[in-house]
Formats: C-alpha cells, structure tokens, sequence
C-alpha cells in the first residue's frame, strides 16, 4: 500500500491587524463619588488649664491643687457632670534664666490639664468664663463635634454613592454606550471630618468679659470609588 505525502510549504508571515473592540465587549467606567452632610455641632471638648509657678515645689503642687479643686467645682456648678471632666495631663517642670550665658534657677511650674466634655453647646462661653474667674489660666482645644456621628456618616454614604451613580451615567450617556446600573466593585474612601476650632490655644485674665464661642458648623464626608460595566450596542 503506497500514500502519497503533499511536500512542506512554507507559508508567508502576514501583518496583525490591530484588535479592534467587537459590539457586547464588556468595559468598565470607573468614577469617584462625594458625599458631604453639613450639620450644627451638638458637643464640644475644651481643654482648662491651670498653670502655677513656685520656688518650692510643695508650695507650686498645693496652689495647683487648690485652684483645680476649685475650678472642677465650679464646672461641677454648671451641671457638668464628674464623667466628663477628666484629667489628660499633669506636668511639673524646672525653670531656668539663662543671662549671660549662665543658668539661674527660677523655681517649678505645675500644670494640670483637664479635658471638659460640654454637652450643651449654648454652654461654651459659659464654661469657658466660669472656669478662668475660679483660676484656669489655660483654655486649649476648643473641639466641635455630633453625637450621632456615624448616622450621618452613613447618610454621607448614601450621597456618595447616588453621586458616583450619576458620575457614571453622564459619562455612559455621552459616549452613547449602555450602562449597568448596579456597580461591580466599591471601595469606600477615607475623608476625615472637618471640625471649625474658634482659637487653639488663649492666656486668659480673670474678670475679662464673656468669651463668644461661635461652633459654626461641621462637614461630614464621605467618599467612594465605583466600577460599573457598559456595554457597547
């Protein structure tokens, strides 16, 4: 039995055309969505001072202790409740003069920090004055914020997500392509809280006038990246 072979060939190399995008090619369109909630603060956090300076340590730590006994008190007055004065600092510190290049000794410097929670915002002014006229000398960190803070983060959510929706719609609907409503991936940003902070840090004198405290108010931000698909028809 015989078979008969075709002899080799060798076939010309001819040009790849470029790859063009066929109708139902799935594509993606990726957007950035924003969401942002303006509201009144409801709470605020001062930080009250009082600051002494003695040559005698002992003498520096007992006026310190008297006057911030005397300051709690006061807030205590104000129906500020025991929770929410809290210590966050309690220093002492070694004075020096240098004249001449030489170290003089000046004595101690005791400073006791309390952290104040105000829950009554029409209160902050008040606070502040009470606290300076019975000895703080130091008022830091005037800090505004909500409550229900992650309630209405989840609303800035929502608007974040309805605004990369409607990103994603006027781009689908310029190209003329069709959009799949629901996206495929979502990556939720991180955007901290903008927070208004009337003055960081203020040397008060007893007897001064009231102090107007204006909380403004806060932007709750929220952001997130969408995929969707469309489709070219």
């Amino acid at each position: 039995m015989y078979y008969y072979q075709q002899p080799y060939r060798t076939v010309p190399s001819m040009p790849i055309a470029p790859t063009m995008t066929p109708k139902n090619t799935i594509n993606e369109i990726r957007v950035t969505g924003e969401g942002i909630l303006s509201v009144q603060p409801d709470k605020a956090e001062i930080t009250v001072g009082v600051i002494t300076e003695n040559m005698e340590l002992v003498e520096a730590q007992s006026e310190n202790s008297q006057i911030t006994t005397q300051v709690i008190g006061s807030l205590k007055g104000l129906n500020i409740a025991g929770e929410d004065i809290q210590t966050v600092d309690y220093s002492i510190f070694p004075l020096y003069d240098y004249i001449d290049g030489k170290q003089t000794f000046k004595g101690y410097k005791v400073e006791h920090r309390l952290l104040v929670t105000v829950r009554d915002i029409s209160k902050v002014g008040l606070v502040v004055d009470t606290a300076v006229r019975n000895g703080a000398n130091s008022i830091s960190n005037i800090r505004f914020s909500v409550t229900d803070s992650n309630s209405l983060y989840q609303q800035a959510l929502a608007l974040a997500l309805n605004n990369a929706f409607e990103k994603a719609s006027t781009i689908a609907n310029t190209i003329q392509v069709r959009l799949v409503y629901t996206p495929i991936l979502v990556i939720e940003g991180t955007s901290p809280q903008k927070e208004p902070i009337p003055f960081a840090e203020s040397q008060f004198v007893k007897g001064a006038s009231t102090t107007p405290i204006e909380p403004g108010s806060l932007e709750i931000k929220s952001t997130v990246t969408a995929v969707y698909i469309y489709y070219v028809s």
